[in-house]
């Protein structure tokens, strides 16, 4: 397989065909997270005009979840070996032929159905555009100047979700499930000229069906019971069962893939300290994210009475600070690591959330609310980027979008079930009938546990810090499959220019 060297962003010149590429990648990137965010401010609609319960409008956004949380591990290893062009491309058309039967159909089922698919195809589309600009994009600061951009564009797009969404709604729910739709087909268009062709893995040792079923089955499961568990019950015979069939699954899916000669997973990757701390960092990172907005939702809309326009409005600064800094973070990364920047958007998220802890009935918005928003939005302009940075930085290239898949798909396991335990909290803590006052008390317990998830990730990106690799080092533990030569670099705190080769 060519090396990423040598393409034109290896010489420091990003064409215009590079440029559009990427701009391509990153619209993806933004649909997807915008559809995970806009759904919400829409679902009161929804249920009003398609007679829908509250336990069915639950699956519109879990159906989306399910499909995308669920696939990530297969669509990953799916780009690697038939192609991530060809991957993203099929996708991506499926997911705006979704977005166009969602807004159209007149029952419940068959929008369940419609966010079922279009979960699908972004669990596709996801790891084979990061793994596009992975092998496109050398490492080194090119390549952190690309992610940066990319996942600032995820960032937004999930920020700017609620806003677009409050927006659409006010005329009918179905605009927002239909906005998607052209916006993918133009990318699809554009990306059928300009994506580059990528060789199909060929010494790829036959396919792991096996390691597909069981990886995809564990991962439906694991992500079914998180989302169904605070209504069947955490400690529900059906809630346990299903998580002993998840643990079981899993056992079963290791053991086929350290015997495989083709795995869906190499599990030497997460030999790496870096590679660890990243998929956990990630978990930790969206889970705290989605517990707090879905407080922070719950708390403006229902106690202090505001509209949903008025509610994303207020998450804007947010949102605002993180695509500002999209086209400078790449640059910060390359002087002080991901490791550094990790630990101080922790550090960020976790002062932010704890600030929350002084919300009131009656809040002044710039004295309480605005602070947290701002330190939210600086944390997620440095941790995603970085995050996806340390991920895949010294991986060789046709195990790119098996490291993709990993980290979305811990991205998306991690939001699932913090959202879960979050909601399960507050539920506790809640009794039918309460004052305001103590509906407010019921959710704090619940921001206390969205702050100690955010210094969990704090506390698991302590130790990269203290971890001095000599030079020339790799990242992570390498391939034992042949896929050409092999391009090692120096992570990203360390001299991105000097290269070396590690022998598989």
């Amino acid at each position: 397989m060519t090396s990423p060297l040598m393409t034109p962003a290896s010489l420091g010149r990003w064409t215009p065909r590079l440029w559009g590429t990427l701009l391509v990648l990153c619209a993806a990137m933004f649909l997807d997270a915008l559809d995970v965010s806009m759904v919400g401010v829409a679902l009161p609609s929804i249920g009003s005009e398609l007679d829908l319960s509250t336990s069915t409008l639950q699956w519109i956004v879990s159906g989306y979840i399910l499909g995308y949380g669920g696939l990530l591990l297969l669509g990953g290893r799916t780009a690697d070996l038939l192609g991530r062009r060809q991957v993203f491309l099929v996708a991506l058309g499926v997911f705006a032929l979704a977005s166009l039967l969602g807004g159209l159909v007149d029952s419940g089922p068959l929008l369940i159905a419609s966010r079922f698919i279009k979960g699908l195809s972004a669990a596709f589309t996801a790891p084979a555009g990061l793994s596009i600009i992975t092998t496109t994009f050398p490492e080194g600061p090119l390549r952190n100047r690309a992610l940066s951009i990319y996942t600032t564009c995820a960032a937004t797009g999930f920020s700017m979700g609620l806003v677009l969404s409050g927006l659409l709604t006010e005329a009918s729910w179905r605009l927002t499930m239909l906005l998607p739709a052209p916006i993918a087909l133009i990318a699809l268009l554009v990306g059928m000229k300009l994506l580059p062709r990528s060789e199909r893995e060929k010494d790829h040792n036959g396919y792991d069906i096996p390691g597909a079923v069981l990886g995809t089955a564990s991962m439906l499961l694991l992500v079914f019971t998180v989302v169904q568990a605070p209504q069947a019950g955490w400690a529900s015979a059906r809630t346990l069962l299903s998580f002993l069939a998840v643990a079981v699954l899993l056992t079963v899916f290791v053991r086929v893939e350290r015997r495989s000669p083709g795995p869906l997973i190499r599990l030497g990757v997460l030999r790496s300290g870096n590679q660890i701390r990243a998929q956990l960092g990630a978990m930790a990172f969206f889970g705290s994210y989605v517990g707090f907005q879905f407080l922070v939702t719950l708390y403006m809309q229902s106690l202090l009475g505001w509209s949903a326009l008025h509610t994303a409005l207020a998450f804007l600064p947010a949102g605002a600070l993180v695509a500002l800094s999209s086209t400078k973070v790449g640059a910060v990364v390359d002087r002080f690591g991901t490791p550094r920047l990790i630990a101080v958007g922790f550090a960020l998220m976790v002062v932010g959330y704890a600030l929350f802890l002084r919300v009131s009935l009656d809040p002044v918005y710039a004295s309480v609310i605005l602070p947290t928003m701002l330190l939210i939005g600086a944390a997620c302009a440095l941790v995603f980027p970085s995050l996806n940075i340390q991920a895949t930085n010294g991986v060789d290239d046709h195990e790119q979008g098996m490291v993709s898949g990993l980290l979305n798909t811990s991205v998306q396991v991690g939001g699932a079930i913090f959202l879960a335990v979050v909601t399960a909290v507050v539920t506790a803590n809640s009794s039918e009938g309460s004052s305001p006052q103590a509906v407010l008390d019921s959710y704090r317990p619940g921001l206390l546990v969205v702050t100690g998830i955010a210094l969990a990730g704090l506390l698991i990106t302590l130790p990269g810090l203290r971890t001095r690799r000599p030079r020339g080092s790799v990242v992570v533990a390498k391939s034992t499959q042949p896929a050409g030569p092999s391009h090692l670099t120096h992570s990203a705190e360390e001299a991105p220019q000097e290269r070396v080769t590690a022998r598989d």
